[in-house]
């Protein structure tokens, strides 16, 4: 019984240390992915900085390398918070094993000495003899032979709560490094954000000294999220209009062919009944392929692939403040290589491809869903053209005088704003 309930307490400390595992591979790939972000992010903030004179991009990677570091810091966080736990459970199993250990063994020593005391045959026999009937005999005989196989199991007993223990000491030994190489690399990377920090402070003061070419940089940039926002509506709009169009339309085809049946057949005109208010969204999804459509884009949320094969986000979704200019991203910021394909995240058609102050935009419809791709150099795909996930609609463009090569990708539905974050796949 008492080896029973060592074996279920050992399973289910597995089982726990088990699922710690997982948690802890999660998020080691999560700390490696982002380890990679922030080296491509300081590569480009260091071929930035080559020109000598801060501009909005130095500002806006040092930006995005911060909340980067920020949130490596807080996975390391979390690890070293599991490896406490695996190390508190570690020395639990530890405790237990040796006290399972001495316990087996002090058990093992009195058979030993009971057996010492009766090893001749002759106290064997006497003790078989002295039974009262032949059952009895019976019994004891078969104890007898039960005793030594019991005390050879008793040893493979120990020998294997030896062996476990001698595993759980290494592992904790290992899991013990490990937390010490967490907290070397912590403590680098609290170091390297102190440093980013100040550079950030040095980078907004040399702004400050160019305070006309910063808000012209600001202005250039706020005139074209207004002209591709502008784009946007009009193409939605435009969308909505051509549904409501086709539905009113084949709404007055049916009552005109069903007249002309009432009236062939000598029967009343049927009455027409007042027009359903329809929402835009019911428009869009007007025919079974719009709503399928629609219904198949939503089941993948969170498992769409990224516009562009490798990318990091250097600004999210939603209001954002730069150096006290209050703006909006309707998407999200990707950084890319120079040269990346851009690509559809889902099946669908291109309603719009649109040249904006100097790139072009290209919008395709998901049903009442639209995904939108900005500041691209050229593009391989015309309005009207159905596209599958995956497939190249064109090539991102690179900013010549600051080396900034960044997709800027957009999820709405009908005329809302989504968070991309939130459809797209972890990366």
């Amino acid at each position: 019984m008492k080896f029973l309930k060592a074996v279920l307490f050992i399973v289910a400390v597995f089982i726990a240390v088990n699922a710690h595992a997982q948690s802890s591979q999660e998020l080691k790939r999560r700390r490696d992915k982002l380890s990679e972000e922030l080296e491509q992010l300081n590569k480009d903030y260091q071929e930035t900085s080559s020109n000598k004179r801060a501009t909005l991009k130095q500002l806006s990677l040092l930006k995005a390398q911060i909340n980067l570091r920020e949130e490596k810091i807080n996975i390391i966080n979390s690890e070293v918070r599991n490896l406490d736990n695996q190390i508190s459970e570690s020395n639990n199993t530890v405790h237990s094993l040796q006290s399972q250990l001495d316990q087996l063994k002090k058990e093992y020593a009195a058979m030993v000495l009971f057996a010492y005391r009766n090893q001749s045959a002759y106290n064997k026999l006497m003790f078989i003899f002295a039974s009262k009937d032949f059952n009895q005999a019976y019994k004891r005989l078969k104890y007898l032979q039960q005793f030594g196989t019991y005390r050879e199991r008793q040893a493979g007993y120990i020998q294997g709560t030896q062996k476990e223990l001698h595993v759980k000491i290494n592992e904790l030994d290992r899991t013990k490094q490990e937390k010490s190489t967490l907290l070397v690399d912590q403590q680098k990377e609290k170091e390297t954000l102190g440093k980013e920090k100040n550079s950030q402070v040095k980078v907004v003061k040399d702004l400050s000294q160019h305070e006309g070419q910063l808000k012209q940089q600001q202005r250039d940039v706020q005139n074209k999220i207004a002209k591709t926002n502008r784009e946007i509506g009009a193409a939605i709009r435009r969308e909505i209009e051509e549904a409501q169009r086709k539905a009113e339309a084949e709404a007055k085809e049916a009552a005109r062919i069903a007249a002309a049946k009432a009236k062939a057949e000598n029967r009343p005109a049927p009455v027409v009944a007042k027009p359903v208010v329809r929402t835009s969204s019911s428009y869009l999804n007007a025919t079974p392929e719009a709503a399928k459509l629609s219904n198949d884009f939503l089941g993948n949320k969170g498992r769409l692939p990224w516009p562009v094969a490798n990318g990091i986000i250097t600004q999210g979704f939603g209001v954002y403040t730069s150096e006290g200019i209050r703006s909006e991203n309707t998407g999200v910021d990707i950084r890319t290589n120079a040269g990346g394909t851009v690509r559809a995240v889902f099946d669908g058609e291109v309603i719009r491809v649109v040249d904006v102050s100097g790139t072009y935009l290209v919008m395709i419809k998901h049903g009442e869903y639209f995904t939108v791709y900005g500041n691209l150099r050229s593009v391989s795909v015309a309005r009207g053209q159905k596209v599958n996930t995956k497939q190249a609609i064109g090539v991102v463009a690179t900013d010549p005088s600051t080396g900034e090569t960044e997709v800027n990708f957009d999820v709405y539905k009908v005329k809302e704003p989504m968070n991309p974050k939130l459809w797209l796949a972890p990366n």
